[in-house]
């Protein structure tokens, strides 16, 4: 991601004798985090379990079941909480998302029902088979409800996060690139939660590619101060990036932040071989980081692929009356052919002619010609805008690329993956952009990862190439669902 410089708020410059001078934090400016929210999720697991007794039980009773005792039923709710909290899903995390909480969600809760069950197993005192019943009814209803009253937590936790409102102040150790891109991404992401509040290091922050660009945010002061720009700040979060201070120096500096109860997180070095499944091991009291290797040659993504192409032939046979409704509008809405096809390059860097509903009318003579700025990326309406009105539907809608599940049945798309791009583009951006090519190590996707976080159309190059190789380094199938899940909610808020 490109970095960026805001001229209003520079880091202060060294003043005589050397020392750097502090700038002041405006306490306006800082949005504090409530101490409260945790509380305030555990209360809404705890009323969601609840209401889930009650209706399970009501369930129960309509169909003449018996009942587990009153007073085992009351453990159910607060053992949900305990487990859930026991997993650490009270603690602040980054960006923590519905469908990343939703298995742990799950098996919380099928946790806490066999817990009952078992209880009702071993108690001599409780006869009755059908009790067994009134609980599966009863996880059943907790397997929907509690789901959905954290889906909501996060949705108003996410706007709140949006508006600058319950955001956690946050303090960055650390200055040059990986400090910068530290910045940018908390600032263009605030469903983050963590609002970044100044800088402490102890050299003056540079955060450009070069170190020659000053900080976008404040400069608090060298490290040895940490528990007071602690107190006068109010930050309840550090991010340890990149810095040329001693390593002595940073250790220390995260003692004090936990000693104040801050959250702490550091950057790793070489971070972009660090992935999800990434894991702490030890030798005697040495940690290391094992970095599992992910094969896009092997079973797992051989099995994708298989899944891929019969989803595929699955969806096209059930949307088949509406997308032949969609090629006898385009039929009808102007002159040739119904699918437009255009060479893209996928796995390998082979060519392929990707499939899409024409959306536009043929060129004529008059139209204006298209120059695209070398800042966008390749996207959108190039020239005269010759979009048929049911084209611009498709577009705004992503119909357009439903022809696609054609190019997976024939193998050569996913149903998830990198989005194709044009040879000639290929070979530029190949030049221009770092690790793009690694994109090619897997077939192209209708859907992406970079594509459900917003990055379609002319948005940067860069960006894309970097979530594409997240996603592939971090493949699992589990990430493949998530992804169309999330493809559902992109499309509903309409493709630009």
């Amino acid at each position: 991601m490109t970095d960026t410089v805001d001229t209003a708020r520079t880091a202060k410059p060294i003043v005589s004798g050397g020392t750097p001078a502090v700038a002041p934090v405006e306490n306006d400016q800082l949005h504090k985090h409530k101490a409260w929210e945790p509380y305030l999720g555990a209360l809404i697991d705890l009323s969601t379990a609840s209401l889930a007794v009650a209706l399970g039980m009501t369930w129960a009773s309509s169909d003449q079941l018996t009942l587990p005792p009153t007073w085992m039923l009351c453990f159910f709710a607060p053992t949900v909480v305990a487990l859930a909290a026991l997993r650490g899903m009270y603690r602040r995390s980054l960006r923590r998302t519905f469908l990343d909480e939703l298995p742990s969600v799950q098996a919380v809760i099928a946790l806490a029902a066999m817990l009952l069950l078992s209880g009702l197993v071993l108690n001599p005192l409780i006869e009755g088979s059908s009790r067994g019943s009134a609980v599966a009814r009863m996880w059943m209803c907790a397997a929907v409800l509690v789901p959905l009253g954290r889906l909501l937590w996060i949705a108003i936790k996410n706007h709140h996060y949006r508006h600058s409102r319950m955001v956690a102040p946050t303090l960055i150790v650390g200055n040059g690139r990986v400090a910068a891109k530290v910045v940018d991404r908390l600032n263009i992401t605030p469903e983050y939660g963590l609002q970044p509040v100044g800088i402490i290091d102890d050299e003056i922050p540079m955060m450009g590619i070069d170190r020659d660009q000053p900080a976008t945010i404040p400069y608090l002061g060298r490290l040895e101060m940490l528990d007071e720009v602690i107190t006068r700040t109010g930050a309840e979060c550090m991010i340890v990036a990149f810095s040329r201070t001693r390593d002595e120096a940073i250790s220390a500096a995260v003692k004090v932040a936990h000693q104040r109860g801050m959250a702490v997180w550091i950057v790793p070095r070489i971070y972009d071989t660090v992935g999800v499944h990434a894991h702490i091991e030890h030798i005697g009291g040495l940690p290391l980081i094992a970095v599992p290797r992910t094969d896009p040659r092997s079973w797992q993504f051989a099995a994708k692929h298989l899944s891929d192409r019969f989803f595929a032939a699955v969806g096209l046979l059930l949307i088949s009356p509406f997308f032949l409704t969609l090629m006898l509008l385009v039929r009808l809405s102007s002159p040739g052919p119904i699918f437009f096809s255009q060479p893209r390059i996928g796995r390998d860097g082979r060519e392929f002619g990707c499939l899409k509903f024409r959306s536009m009318r043929p060129p004529r003579d008059t139209d204006a010609a298209f120059v695209r700025s070398d800042t966008s990326a390749p996207g959108g309406v190039e020239g005269e805008d010759r979009r048929t009105p049911i084209g611009k539907i498709m577009r705004a809608t992503s119909m357009d690329e439903l022809p696609q599940l054609i190019n997976v049945v024939r193998g050569e798309m996913s149903l998830v993956g990198p989005r194709p791009e044009r040879p000639e583009y290929v070979d530029l951006f190949n030049v221009q952009i770092a690790r793009y090519g690694d994109r090619h190590r897997v077939k192209a996707g209708i859907t992406g990862w970079a594509q459900v976080h917003g990055l379609r159309g002319q948005t940067s190059i860069a960006d894309r190439a970097e979530w594409d190789n997240f996603y592939i380094e971090n493949w699992s199938l589990w990430l493949d669902w998530k992804i169309l899940a999330m493809t559902v909610g992109a499309v509903l808020r309409r493709a630009e």
